[in-house]
């Protein structure tokens, strides 16, 4: 552990700089993901995974990914969703899985039959491959992920680690969107909708998504892995930058979740440890109240106050939108209206998209991963979704050690609630709720 303290400083340079290179010269970006992945692959075999290797090099292809794509470092679009599968096949081979993991091969048979419904349903001159795996890539991710973490046992000292490892390369996309964002940024913000140039030139709500999970984070940092004054400082900036970077990408849903990922940490502490340590949580939170009222008001001047019209809902004259959600109810209500319709089998994977084309006019995939689930795979999509739900919150009842367990599993829901599952990280982020954690009691909130 000392070892890993010692290096956490220079991997936050190393990131840095990772980021101002590739922003000056992008095509590097195309060689930092392929040398990421072989490392990976290379270190996970040569270890025999003895100690959960997949699960490190996994944690930080899902921080990497949305950088490289915003870098355009990507071969394949799926290049996180691919490497996250390998690694995780790797690490089946090498360390095996839990015999009663079988309840996640039953949630991807519940999703095949959808699969045969689409060779009926997809329109003629639809790729039927492309349609298949862009709809169902994210749940064989998951599937993959859950299979090699169901009831493996790691350490507290081991997850802390993911957690960190996850952060590192969200330092180099916080830095690259530094130097990327117009130095005035009043100028360019003249809506309330989400903005492409506080986002790297990449989507928001992407870029939102993983800003949100960088505050939760360096937030675990400033609580759990803060050993010196110096790191203690460092995270609350990181912290404080990633919660900024997240506001003003007007993208309001990675900031929520990021935030009531938090929220959840803090509950579960408070119920592991004792009177001095709930003290130190409370001077923790009061001063991240106050962090967070400076960040707010900061982000507000920088917009020209539009970032509190966007969070109060109105345009950019002050008058409330109609649309709550940016218009995602509608590809919401649709989706339902296809389960009505088709409550047992659905529409088959990929044709809710041509159905509400047909339908409504809207060309528009799916922003919900649930209504799609309801509408491509109907009944059976129901049960699937049961499953992922369950299983966690069941195996918390032997597993209370694992004080992670629900903000991984709030992040997964509700991010594929608003993002969907178009990067990797809620599929990863979701089976990290089914490790077997132990800790010992002096863990829980350490200072030097």
């Amino acid at each position: 552990m000392k070892e890993e303290k010692s290096l956490y400083i220079p991997f936050i340079l190393f990131h840095i700089i990772l980021g101002i290179v590739i922003f000056y010269v992008p095509f590097l970006s195309k060689i930092y993901g392929v040398v990421a992945f072989l490392f990976g692959v290379i270190h996970i075999a040569r270890s025999n995974n003895k100690n959960n290797e997949v699960l490190f090099f996994s944690a930080y292809i899902v921080g990497l990914e949305v950088f490289l794509r915003m870098t355009k470092g990507v071969f394949l679009h799926e290049f996180g969703k691919y490497s996250v599968i390998i690694y995780m096949i790797l690490g089946i081979f090498y360390s095996g899985t839990n015999k009663k993991a079988f309840v996640y091969v039953v949630f991807l048979l519940l999703l095949v039959p959808a699969i045969f419904i689409s060779t009926e349903t997809l329109n003629y001159d639809t790729d039927f491959r492309k349609a298949i795996a862009f709809n169902l890539l994210g749940e064989v991710t998951l599937f993959f992920s859950a299979l090699y973490c169901y009831k493996r046992v790691i350490s507290f000292d081991q997850i802390k680690n993911i957690i960190t490892i996850l952060g590192f390369p969200i330092i180099s996309l916080i830095t690259y969107l530094f130097l990327y964002t117009p130095d005035n940024l009043k100028d360019t913000i003249t809506n309330t909708s989400s903005n492409f140039a506080t986002s790297g030139g990449f989507g928001p709500n992407q870029v939102s998504t993983i800003l949100g999970l960088g505050m939760f984070v360096f937030f675990v940092q400033i609580l759990l892995n803060s050993s010196t004054k110096k790191i203690l400082i460092i995270n609350v900036i990181l912290f404080a930058i990633c919660s900024n970077r997240g506001i003003i990408t007007f993208s309001r849903g990675g900031v929520y979740v990021g935030l009531l990922m938090i929220l959840i940490l803090v509950f579960f502490l408070y119920s592991r440890i004792n009177e001095n340590g709930k003290q130190k949580i409370n001077i923790a939170l009061v001063a991240s109240l106050f962090l967070g009222i400076a960040v707010w008001g900061y982000s507000s001047i920088q917009t020209g106050g539009m970032i509190n019209k966007r969070y109060a809902n109105q345009d950019a004259i002050g008058q409330e939108k109609a649309s709550v959600l940016s218009g995602r109810e509608q590809l919401m209500e649709t989706e339902i209206q296809m389960f009505v319709d088709n409550p047992i089998f659905g529409v088959g994977v990929g044709k809710n998209k041509e159905e509400r084309f047909e339908t409504t006019g809207i060309k528009a995939a799916s922003h919900n991963e649930v209504t799609r689930l309801l509408a491509e795979h109907g009944s059976f999509g129901i049960m699937a979704l049961l499953i992922l739900l369950f299983t966690p919150a069941i195996l918390y009842l032997n597993n209370k050690q694992n004080i992670f367990l629900f903000s991984f599993l709030i992040f997964w829901l509700l991010t594929i609630n608003h993002a969907a599952m178009r990067i990797a990280a809620p599929a990863f982020i979701y089976s990290l709720s089914l490790l077997k954690v132990y800790f010992n009691e002096e863990d829980i909130i350490h200072r030097q």
